[in-house]
């Protein structure tokens, strides 16, 4: 717990070992013992048959808002489930409290069809400014972290995948067509174009730990969930990318973005995707 006197940086250098520990025991609890064998009253639907929850989503954010609640008790706790329960919780990300963003499953349709494209996402948050990332996929055993100015690790081994090779497409994952507007469809369509091999995405958070690991070049992306997005880009920035909007700004986890927006292993690449997104 941190005392009155504490500073954020002070309580991570502490406790980030005790939130991976959080974020372990949650999945061990509530996710794995579901991962392919859900029933069929454990799922349902949100906005459409693609938009899915099930008990581990809603069970494990319980377990880990009441963790990282109490290891942090000035925090509040912006939470995927919460937030469509009460819409007005993820006005916390714009105040002055440090607030705990989770996704308890990221990727819960592969989840729930028995695929391991799934994790957990906990980001810490202050004035707008992701500080640490948690992201673990329990079906895979990894478990990457960054905390800001500290760098990116997986499994223990420092994130630094430098640019792409020259000469060769950029690989980019975008938007899932299941979850876009045709004009969103629109907007990302340029990316299909010589130069660039793109594909639709899977869990965001997956998709950000391949940039830092240097296996996808980029994302583009046409929502701004802050639950996708914050552990995700706190981990390619520690690893020496950059996220930019189609004007190309930086992108804001409190909203308002200009979208889509880009993610992407170096700066390089990122300014090429964000101006092919700029002109769509």
């Amino acid at each position: 717990m941190i005392d009155a006197t504490e500073t954020i940086d002070e309580f991570l250098a502490r406790h980030s070992a005790d939130v991976e520990a959080a974020v372990r025991k949650a999945a061990a609890a509530e996710i794995l013992p579901r991962f392919r064998r859900l029933a069929a009253d454990e799922v349902d639907q949100k906005n459409g048959p693609h938009d899915l929850v099930t008990d581990a989503d809603r069970l494990a954010e319980r377990m880990l808002t009441g963790v990282l609640g109490g290891l942090l008790p000035s925090s509040k706790v912006v939470g995927e489930e919460a937030v469509h329960a009460d819409p007005f919780s993820y006005e916390a990300l714009r105040g002055d409290a440090p607030v705990w963003i989770i996704d308890p499953v990221d990727g819960t349709r592969q989840f729930v069809h028995g695929d391991d494209g799934f994790c957990t996402l906990v980001a810490l948050a202050h004035r707008g400014t992701v500080l640490a990332s948690w992201i673990y996929a329990p079906a895979r055993e990894q478990f990457a972290t960054a905390v800001r100015g500290r760098g990116a690790w997986l499994d223990g081994r420092r994130l630094l995948p430098g640019p792409p090779a020259p000469g060769r497409d950029l690989t980019v994952a975008t938007s899932h067509p299941d979850f876009t507007t045709d004009a969103q469809k629109r907007d990302l369509s340029v990316l299909w174009t010589d130069g660039i091999d793109a594909r639709p995405c899977g869990s965001a958070g997956l998709e950000y730990l391949a940039i830092a690991r240097g296996e996808l070049d980029a994302v583009a992306f046409s929502w701004e969930a802050a639950w996708d997005h914050a552990a995700g880009l706190l981990l390619v920035e520690e690893s020496g990318g950059i996220h930019l909007t189609r004007t190309g700004d930086p992108f804001r986890i409190t909203g308002d973005n200009a979208l889509p927006f880009t993610a992407a292993r170096d700066a390089e690449t990122a300014r090429r995707i964000a101006e092919l997104l700029r002109h769509g």
